[in-house]
């Protein structure tokens, strides 16, 4: 929980939390993205408010790599179109975090929903994403 109880992060906000969750273990939860960018677009968020990923404990990661595989398995059982996934963490301002608690993005891909999908997260940076 966020050390500022008067004003608690996005992701630390129980009413955010009730409306948003979808599973969870004793150390993180499953989301569904609010802004997705793609249907099944979900986040796996620890518990902990934790800014950074790299201050996870090595249980908190592990917590979160197991929603991360039941979250996959989950999609892929109820949606047959799902053909591959990107799987992010954004960590520091300059990464692009918007949200100062630690959240992994876990993002279905399809076949065409991109023109040239080569690169995946590279796309981060336009000039870098292309390659050969």
């Amino acid at each position: 929980m966020c050390a500022d109880f008067n004003n608690p992060c996005l992701f630390c906000r129980p009413e955010v939390i009730d409306r948003w969750r979808v599973a969870e273990n004793e150390l993180a939860m499953t989301w569904e993205d609010s802004n997705p960018v793609s249907e099944g677009h979900s986040l796996v968020i620890p518990h902990r408010h934790v800014g950074d990923y790299f201050d996870l404990t090595n249980e908190e990661r592990q917590g979160i790599e197991t929603l991360l595989h039941q979250r996959r398995n989950t999609l892929l059982e109820n949606d047959p179109s799902i053909d591959g996934f990107n799987i992010g963490v954004n960590c520091g301002k300059a990464a692009g975090q918007s949200i100062f608690h630690v959240h992994v993005h876990l993002i279905p891909r399809r076949f065409g929903d991109h023109p040239n999908p080569q690169g995946g997260v590279r796309h981060v940076i336009g000039k870098k994403a292309h390659y050969r």
